[in-house]
């Protein structure tokens, strides 16, 4: 009886090891350096690098995860990432490969037994909805570093704070919504993120998106940043198509107005009312593409 945790241990750790130690190492940091990040010894990095250990080929010709070498390094190196951050996306990418992924693919190579379960719980489940969730939150956290590295962010940031959302694929509720708890706020001209996104905590910005999905739009994730009649014809410039819906209708009934005048809005704004702060809302596909669009703006 062999467990999927097995494979991550004997195949995945000493390749995802190795590579990133490599490319740690090509990034001119030194042995203690590289040891300290990754939480091992140093001659334990020294076997990685100079190859004295057993690499899993199928491993090393995953995309996904010679990008997420490459991601990570470049973090760790500049210092933008954190040890903590690095692991925690490394746990969400095992997560995904060990349901219906390639570790799941090694796991029935060495349980040929499992490939051929025909009960109702399927072992590895690559529709799961947990799988779909981990997918969500991963993203989020992608995008949250892309507005935290890009100088300016916070000056985008409306008073009421920004929030990065991304509903599951069937998303309709905002049970469904991963998000930032408290919103992202301008703390003396820095982009303050609070806490690390989770489902539910979004209600105006999730709001929207659902909203625009509702309506017909295929975005998947939202941000909402300060109105200027500038960002709005930046936006426009770039090649995104804005709608501006009724600050004063609900939200259901103005986004729905919106999209049915401009049905492929990816940029949907309203120029306030009594109460209500102006807002853009940027509209894609995930939460990583929104946050390289905003970025565009700056």
């Amino acid at each position: 009886m062999r467990f999927i945790e097995e494979v991550v241990v004997e195949e995945f750790l000493p390749t995802f090891r190795s590579l990133l130690a490599e490319a740690l190492r090509e990034r001119d940091l030194t042995q203690s350096e590289v040891a300290e990040l990754l939480g091992i010894s140093q001659s334990a990095v020294s076997k990685y690098v100079h190859g004295n250990v057993d690499r899993n080929e199928a491993l090393l010709d995953h995309r996904g995860l010679a990008e997420l070498v490459e991601r990570l390094a470049d973090g760790l190196a500049a210092g933008e990432t954190t040890s903590v951050q690095a692991l925690v996306e490394t746990e969400v990418f095992i997560r995904e490969l060990e349901r219906g992924g390639l570790l799941a693919q090694l796991h029935e190579q060495r349980v040929p037994e499992l490939a051929e379960y025909e009960g109702e719980f399927a072992v590895h489940d690559p529709d799961s909805t947990l799988r779909a969730a981990e997918q969500a939150l991963s993203s989020v956290r992608r995008g949250l570093q892309v507005l935290e590295n890009t100088s300016g962010f916070a000056t985008l940031i409306p008073a009421v704070g920004s929030n990065l959302v991304e509903a599951l694929p069937d998303g309709d509720s905002i049970e469904d919504v991963a998000a930032v708890p408290g919103r992202i706020l301008d703390v003396k001209g820095r982009a303050t993120i609070p806490a690390d996104p989770e489902f539910g905590v979004s209600e105006h910005v999730a709001s929207v998106l659902l909203a625009a999905r509702a309506a017909g739009s295929d975005a998947r994730a939202a941000l909402n940043v300060r109105y200027d009649e500038s960002i709005v014809t930046a936006l426009s410039e770039a090649g995104y198509t804005t709608a501006e819906f009724d600050a004063e209708a609900s939200v259901e009934t103005g986004v729905a107005e919106a999209l049915a005048e401009t049905p492929d809005a990816d940029v949907l704004y309203q120029t306030g009312g009594m109460g209500v702060e102006p807002v853009v809302y940027v509209l894609g596909p995930d939460a990583g593409t929104v946050a390289e669009r905003t970025r565009e703006l700056l």
